[in-house]
């Protein structure tokens, strides 16, 4: 009987999520509702849990490479651990035979392979080890240039018995782990058009958070080029679940006030104290408990530990930094595989480099700053967060 017969099928593996105890079940399903919506260009016709699995139905004549496709896709989704393409069969032990060599042909590339074969219920005849066995001879004969190797094969093919359903893959891949965004709270990220701060939004949400972005851009006093690299990256992120709406709030004329009555080594420490504070204002908008930023400890002047405890004195709400331990190149690794690198590498002005200081402030101190900022009307906050443009990926 042909392949084709069959429903083809993605099973999603987790790991972390089944680690929450009595949460478990919010976690699944919050995962669930995530590969339901960002699945929308692929042909899905359902999504379930399923005894410890999530299990991905694909519609009637979906071929092998809109499967493979759709499985990619998938593991990117945060919350996955591992994502395995298949079919799904009545529990009949003749056609599980058949669909196990249809999955292994499936595989790609192999020299060595396995069978490992585990029922969910007893009431199924033959036991797991006679699976293993009868299955793994069936695939000698089918594949007989191939070996069997029981640790670290190539390809492991399984085949899952659950109830009266039979599950069979053989053909997987790596997922980027993590949690399912939704699942621990709001956060406000501060997104420039540079490498740094797309990565930082992209390890929290693969730790649940659901990030809102906002951008400062420096116009009036610059163009608005870097607006559109953030909506570039904003498209990107929203791709893998991890942004559907960022703010853009054009600071320009308030970083020109700074700059005309501040000492000039402090500007930059004053611009993010001025970023923070309207962030601080946008997350109380929206509900957001932290702030995040794409600071890496010692990669630029403003990021020195001095600099960053005066700018993090401006916020109520927690900072977060989670590239604080990464060099450069480890967050390029990760630009790259994100999809974000090439977009971030483009030349845009912006309110990082307007009216920036010769000799900027290393070691800066708090009270120092405080003074310097003594002269900010406490109206610049409202007035900019007023003028803050939503934007809807």
């Amino acid at each position: 009987m042909a392949a084709d017969t069959f429903q083809r099928v993605v099973l999603v593996h987790y790991h972390e999520i089944g680690l929450k105890g009595h949460n478990r079940g919010r976690f699944e399903q919050k995962l669930v509702d995530n590969i339901k919506a960002l699945t929308c260009d692929f042909p899905v016709s359902a999504c379930h849990r399923i005894s410890g699995r999530i299990v991905v139905f694909l519609k009637e004549g979906t071929t092998h490479d809109e499967q493979v496709r759709a499985q990619e896709f998938i593991a990117t989704i945060p919350g996955i651990q591992r994502v395995s393409a298949g079919f799904k069969c009545l529990a009949e032990y003749d056609t599980m035979k058949e669909l196990a060599v249809e999955a292994l042909a499936d595989a790609g590339e192999f020299q060595t392979f396995k069978v490992q074969a585990r029922r969910n219920h007893t009431n199924f005849e033959p036991d797991s080890m006679v699976l293993n066995r009868e299955i793994g001879e069936v695939l000698c004969n089918a594949f007989p240039e191939k070996k069997v190797k029981m640790k670290e094969p190539d390809v492991t093919v399984n085949v899952e018995v659950i109830e009266n359903q039979c599950f069979v893959c053989a053909r997987s891949i790596t997922g980027v782990g993590g949690l399912p965004v939704g699942t621990s709270g709001k956060v406000i990220c501060l997104m420039s058009s540079g490498i740094d701060s797309p990565v930082a939004a992209w390890k929290m949400a693969k730790r649940g958070a659901t990030c809102i972005g906002v951008h400062f851009s420096g116009r009036p006093q610059t163009g608005d080029e870097s607006e559109y690299l953030v909506d570039d990256i904003a498209r990107v992120l929203a791709k893998r679940g991890c942004m559907h709406q960022y703010f853009v709030c054009p600071i320009g004329d308030y970083q020109r006030k700074i700059a005309l009555s501040c000492t000039p080594k402090l500007r930059v420490v004053l611009y993010r104290r001025l970023m923070f504070k309207v962030a601080n204002a946008l997350a109380e908008q929206c509900g957001a408990k932290a702030i995040v930023t794409g600071e890496s400890l010692g990669q630029v002047a403003s990021q020195t530990i001095e600099n960053m405890i005066a700018t993090s004195d401006a916020s109520e709400k927690m900072v977060l930094r989670p590239l604080i331990g990464f060099d450069k190149l480890e967050i390029i690794d990760e630009a790259i595989r994100l999809g974000t690198f090439e977009i971030s590498s483009q030349d845009a002005s912006d309110c990082c480099t307007l009216f920036m200081p010769k000799m900027p402030e290393t070691h800066a101190h708090l009270d120092e700053v405080k003074k310097e900022e003594e002269f900010f009307d406490p109206s610049w906050i409202d007035e900019i967060v007023a003028s803050a443009e939503l934007h809807r990926v």
